[in-house]
């Protein structure tokens, strides 16, 4: 455990706690987490995660401009369904994207958990283009990958991350929740949110 881990704890779990209550500065905290994370990754040979921070980093502008965009008058982010179809093809496209990582990752660099490391940054990449796009399924899809991400980080001794993965399965429970309610409360108003 290092201060560099510490300090990306605590903003990361700082960035989802604003995610969960959509608040627009959940964006630039969730930035720096990411840029935080990018240097742990490097130093433990988790280069999938690596590359997914970088990656989040160009998914972080996405969302935040789309939350711009996708406000209510008062402010609030509305919240958007998330088509069957639409789901089935982000699936699809994350698992397609698991393999292609894990085979490079495997192939060509010396990554500690290549498959499981790359399965999780795909299906992450997934979640987090769910959560840009104001999918409340986006928080289901997460309680799943944090919950791998539990082991996978215990495994590297990385306790306070896994510690952090842990709690950001709560805050995943507590994000689904809200944003459930803020769609309910969306549609009696008359709101689609599409």
């Amino acid at each position: 455990m290092s201060m560099l881990e510490i300090i990306a704890v605590a903003v990361s779990f700082l960035g989802i706690w604003l995610t969960a209550r959509r608040r627009m500065l959940s964006w630039p905290v969730n930035m720096l987490a990411c840029m935080l994370y990018f240097r742990i990754f490097l130093d433990v040979r988790l280069y999938a995660d690596m590359l997914l921070q970088a990656l989040f980093g160009v998914a972080i502008l996405y969302g935040w401009f789309q939350w711009a965009r996708g406000r209510e008058k008062t402010g609030e982010v509305v919240i958007a369904p998330l088509p069957p179809v639409r789901a089935a093809a982000s699936l699809t496209i994350g698992a397609v994207g698991a393999i292609a990582i894990g085979w490079v990752m495997h192939r060509y660099t010396d990554a500690a958990l290549p498959w499981m490391d790359a399965a999780l940054s795909s299906f992450s990449l997934v979640a987090q283009y769910w959560t840009a796009r104001r999918h409340a399924a986006s928080w289901l899809l997460w309680i799943v990958v944090d919950i791998i991400y539990v082991g996978m980080f215990a495994f590297k001794h990385l306790w306070l991350t896994a510690g952090l993965y842990a709690a950001m399965i709560l805050l995943a429970v507590m994000g689904y929740r809200r944003w459930r309610n803020a769609r309910r409360d969306q549609l009696a108003r008359g709101g689609s949110g599409g």
